[in-house]
């Protein structure tokens, strides 16, 4: 009988001793697990190859997969690869891709006081300091929680592709020159808006479509950084170059709310912090290089044609009202355009 005792109790001691231990190794086997799922991020965009803004974009997939030891699959997908703009901003919307890129404005139709941090109407931001005290500071954070909120995308950094100038066929130099040109304008009606107030006949078009209409005769020019015309090679179709300085684009770097959501706490501040470290960088690169991009354009064929203050003075009184008016689409959007000015 002591016998039967004994060996019941060694079996039960060994089971006891063994779930113990098993339970002792289920949190680490579960943590095993869980940092080995991996998430898959899809970052698209239509900015050209070879641009400071794609090669951000290059940088940040590389950190986001090397700091997350691979938990966090990014993958880069350039120059309008998975869609145009239009497809890229609904794609984003509803987490088909995770990240893409785009201006405040393109959130005009759903958000109207976000567009009018992308420097709509034109002539808003007096200078890089200017831009920078409205996107780095309160204001920046506001439009990213109106943007979760109405849209279902986190604006979680800013960058910039910078002012945007005109490349034309023929030059244009003041307003009596630009009477009737056919520019192609992104699907976003202040931009129509704007062009038509100063005589020119805006034609919109999807970004990707802007070389073919250039050598078919649909446009006459478009409007640009010159990061871009370099990397899209538009200078093939147009060479002349006006400096006008009529807008600044900053880019909010647009990330899926819901998939940001479903990340662990420490992969969404990696995403997060990341992406703040890479495009303050990005700004900095893109600032110092468009001086250097303007002589590439020069070397290769493009005449830069004068734009003297006075001149620049006339379009902005031409285009004034548009502020007013584009306040009218609701009293959050005047209040946010009187933030900007006063900033500036």
């Amino acid at each position: 009988m002591k016998d039967k005792l004994r060996k019941s109790f060694s079996i039960n001691r060994r089971q006891l001793i063994g779930g113990g231990v098993a339970a002792l190794a289920m949190p680490a086997l579960i943590k095993s697990a869980y940092s080995q799922e991996k998430f898959v991020c899809k970052i698209a965009h239509s900015e050209a190859i070879g641009s400071p803004f794609t090669n951000a974009f290059d940088k940040w997939a590389k950190i986001l997969n090397e700091r997350s030891e691979g938990r966090i699959d990014a993958q880069h997908f350039p120059a309008s690869q998975l869609g145009g703009l239009a497809q890229l901003l609904e794609m984003s919307r509803i987490g088909t891709v995770q990240v893409t890129a785009a201006g405040p404005d393109s959130e005009e139709a759903i958000a109207p006081e976000i567009a009018a941090t992308a420097g709509a109407p034109g002539f808003i931001y007096k200078n890089e300091a200017h831009v920078d005290a409205v996107l780095q500071g309160d204001i920046g954070d506001e439009i990213s929680k109106i943007a979760r909120e109405k849209t279902g995308v986190e604006f979680i950094a800013y960058g910039e592709v910078g002012f945007r100038h005109l490349l034309t066929k023929e030059p244009v130099t003041d307003l009596a020159s630009l009477q009737g040109v056919k520019l192609r304008v992104p699907e976003v009606n202040i931009w129509v808006e704007f062009w038509k107030a100063l005589g020119a006949n805006p034609t919109p078009l999807p970004y990707s479509e802007q070389y073919s209409a250039l050598s078919t005769g649909i446009i006459d020019g478009l409007d640009s950084d010159y990061f871009s015309v370099l990397g899209f090679k538009w200078h093939e179709q147009a060479t002349n170059i006006t400096p006008t300085y009529h807008w600044f684009l900053p880019k909010a770097i647009r990330m899926n709310a819901a998939w940001l959501d479903s990340l662990p706490a420490d992969l969404q501040e990696l995403c997060r912090t990341s992406a703040k470290e890479v495009f303050a960088e990005q700004r900095t690169i893109n600032r110092a290089g468009a001086d250097q991009a303007l002589e590439d354009l020069k070397a290769v064929g493009c005449t830069v044609q004068p734009f003297p203050a006075e001149e620049r003075a006339k379009w902005e009184e031409k285009t004034e009202f548009l502020f007013e008016k584009m306040g009218e689409a609701s009293p959050e959007t005047a209040e946010m355009i009187a933030k900007i000015r006063a900033l500036g």
